[in-house]
């Protein structure tokens, strides 16, 4: 299994897909054809015509998923697979009714090479709980692809000590979670992103120009520098 999880798509001051060039072109090194599943945004024409144009500036051809019974068939035949940001329960439940997750699933743990980035991230977790998104659509099921072993909660934002906002901060809806759930969150920031390798023992790295902060019921949050491993975090 090979995935790049992206907390964001687009990095402040850069373009989009910009800050992670490199970790993409490394990723698809050996493939010219790649399939975009465009399902978390509304007007998935536009945004697979971007998404294309960054592509192939990057020298990749970007084939775009739709919705449909010949889904299942066109991702069995993918050879790479890239899952954009948006809304995080609309991607999941578009995935479901496609009758997708499971093929996905099955793609990149047979080692597809996999593309996330924001709510194409968080669905690489065992449940999309951690998501910022607001629940517009209500999805089959909260379960999601199970890549990885702990949850994903991307766009972190740090607590401000100086903000008058009296409403909960990012880290004490995560503490919410915790009180009800068990896996760990790994909270990346803005420009922070994840190299996971299994070929028979996964290997999680913490890559990109920010940190992370990870969460676990019954301690207090960790901070973690780009370069950090989280293969403790892995299944023995």
């Amino acid at each position: 299994m090979r995935l790049v999880l992206l907390s964001n798509s687009t990095n402040y001051g850069t373009g989009y897909l910009e800050h992670a060039a490199d970790p993409i072109r490394e990723l698809f090194r050996d493939l010219r054809r790649v399939l975009f599943v465009p399902f978390a945004l509304h007007d998935q024409e536009a945004y697979w015509q971007r998404a294309h144009k960054r592509f192939a500036e990057l020298g990749i051809e970007l084939d775009r998923l739709r919705e449909g019974p010949e889904a299942p068939h066109v991702v069995r035949e993918a050879r790479g697979i890239f899952v954009g940001g948006g809304n995080t329960f609309r991607l999941l439940d578009r995935l479901h009714r496609s009758g997708l997750v499971k093929v996905i699933r099955g793609r990149a743990r047979a080692g597809v090479p996999y593309l996330g980035a924001s709510a194409g991230t968080v669905i690489a977790s065992p449940t999309i709980r951690t998501t910022n998104d607001m629940p517009i659509v209500q999805p089959h099921s909260f379960e999601s692809l199970d890549l990885v072993p702990f949850q994903i909660n991307c766009h972190y934002l740090d607590p401000d000590p100086s903000s008058r906002h009296m409403g909960e901060t990012r880290d004490q809806r995560l503490r919410e979670y915790l009180e009800e759930n068990s896996p760990p969150v790994l909270s990346l920031r803005e420009g922070a992103l994840l190299h996971v390798v299994d070929d028979g023992a996964m290997r999680v790295t913490l890559s990109g120009s920010a940190g992370a902060r990870l969460f676990r019921r019954g301690s207090d949050p960790v901070e973690l520098a780009p370069g950090a491993s989280l293969d403790y975090l892995a299944p023995e």
